[in-house]
């Protein structure tokens, strides 16, 4: 990843994340259980740069902060899932700790840009 921060590389960076759930995803073996878990997991890692990029086109500071607050959400959510199935699918717990890790990652991101929109409110910025 390029070291340089700026719109374009979280938007990369969430994209390239999603791309890796998605890859993980389809080496799960599918049943019952799975089926649900694999289609939560995919659609809560793929939301956070959807979001991402909603965000970069906000019509307001509002609704860029509404945006980021969803992308941390849905971090969090992506971690949960990521749990959920390393549990139940021990052969996979090495990538699905990697996965929760770039997901910890970004919701550090996510998180830092909300307080960050904070103290500038609080300064009228």
């Amino acid at each position: 990843m390029n070291e340089n921060s700026g719109k374009y590389d979280l938007e990369k960076r969430t994209t390239r994340f999603s791309g890796e759930v998605i890859m993980f995803a389809k080496k799960l073996k599918r049943d019952i259980i799975n089926n649900p878990l694999i289609s939560q997991l995919v659609r809560a890692a793929s939301s956070v740069g959807a979001n991402y990029y909603e965000a970069n086109g906000a019509s307001s500071k509002k609704d860029f902060r509404n945006k980021i607050y969803i992308c941390k959400k849905e971090c969090r959510e992506t971690k949960y899932w990521l749990e959920v199935i390393a549990n139940n699918n021990p052969e996979c717990k090495d990538e699905s700790r990697e996965l929760w890790k770039e997901a910890q990652e970004l919701t550090l991101i996510f998180s830092k840009i909300l307080i960050t929109i904070e103290k500038k409110k609080q300064i009228g910025i």
